[in-house]
C-alpha cells in the first residue's frame, strides 16, 4: 500500500468529527430520499456559514477547538499583576485533516498548526508559551520549539510568543532577526517591527544595544569590558558578538570566553 493511499484510508474518516460532515450525515440519515450527496453537502456548507455569521467564533467552540487561559500581551507570566485571557484555539481543522489524507507528513502539518495556534492567541490579545502548546498537544516544550523554529525559518517570519515579545526564557531569536534584517540586510526598521510583532521602541532598543556592543568590541574586544560598559549580561553580549562574527569580516579576538 502506498503512503498516499494509506494516508487517505487512515485520515479521511476524521472529517466526520467536524460540523459540516455531521450536518450532511443528519440529512442523509433523516431525509435519505430528499437529498443526494451533492445537495446534502451544499446545504451543510450553507448552514455552517449561516451559523458562523450568527455566532462569532469568540462565543462558541467548534469541533477541533478548545478554550485555554493564556497570558495577556500586556503582562508577563512572572508578573505580580499577571492577567490571563481566555482564548479559543483551533487544535485541528478541516484543512489539517485534508492534508493528512492527501499524504502530507504529520510533522509538517504540526509545524503549520503550531503557527496557527500562536497567531490565534496573539489575535485575541494573548501569548502562548511553548509549555502551553506542549500541554495542549502532549508534547515536550522542546519539541514544540523545534516546530516553531522550523516554521519561522521556512516562512521568514517570527511567531508571537513570550520569548519574542516579552524576553521570557532564553529565546533571543527575535533580537538576532531584528539586527540582521535592519543592520545587514538594510530593511526598514518599521517593516522589521511589523514582521517581528514588536513595537518600534523595542526594535530601536535592540539596535541601540547591538551598536553599543559593536562599538565596545571594536575598541577593546574583551567580554568583561563590554559587559561593564553596556551593563548587559555575558550571555546577551555573546549573542550580539556572534552576529558580528558571522556578518563582519573582522574575526573575534581577545578574551571572549
Amino acid at each position: 500500500m502506498s503512503i498516499a493511499s494509506f494516508a487517505a484510508k487512515h485520515y479521511t474518516s476524521a472529517h466526520k468529527r467536524l460540523l459540516h460532515a455531521a450536518l450532511a450525515h443528519f440529512f442523509d440519515t433523516n431525509f435519505p430520499r430528499f437529498f443526494g450527496p451533492e445537495i446534502r453537502d451544499r446545504i451543510a456548507q450553507q448552514l455552517v456559514a449561516l451559523m458562523e455569521a450568527q455566532m462569532p467564533p469568540a462565543t462558541h467552540l467548534r469541533p477541533g477547538q478548545c478554550l485555554w487561559n493564556a497570558v495577556a500581551i500586556d503582562t508577563r507570566a512572572d508578573s505580580a499583576h499577571l492577567r490571563l485571557v481566555p482564548v479559543i484555539l483551533t487544535l485541528v481543522d478541516a484543512a489539517d485533516i485534508t492534508r493528512l489524507a492527501h499524504g502530507d507528513r504529520v510533522v509538517q502539518v504540526a509545524h503549520d498548526a503550531t503557527a496557527r495556534l500562536l497567531d490565534e492567541a496573539y489575535q485575541q490579545g494573548a501569548l502562548l508559551s511553548m509549555r502551553d502548546l506542549g500541554l495542549l498537544t502532549w508534547r515536550s516544550h522542546r519539541v514544540i520549539t523545534t516546530y516553531r523554529q522550523a516554521w519561522e525559518q521556512a516562512h521568514g517570519r517570527l511567531l508571537p510568543h513570550p520569548g519574542t515579545l516579552q524576553d521570557m526564557g532564553s529565546c533571543i531569536t527575535h533580537k538576532i532577526a531584528i539586527v540582521v534584517k535592519t543592520v545587514y540586510e538594510h530593511h526598514d526598521p518599521r517593516q522589521v517591527a511589523r514582521e517581528t510583532h514588536h513595537t518600534q521602541q523595542a526594535v530601536d532598543q535592540y539596535l541601540r544595544d547591538f551598536h553599543r556592543v559593536r562599538t565596545c568590541y571594536r575598541q577593546i574586544p574583551e567580554l568583561e569590558f563590554i559587559c561593564q560598559v553596556t551593563g548587559m549580561s555575558p550571555y546577551l553580549v555573546k549573542q550580539y558578538l556572534e552576529i558580528i562574527a558571522k556578518y563582519e569580516p573582522t574575526p573575534l579576538t581577545g578574551n571572549l570566553a
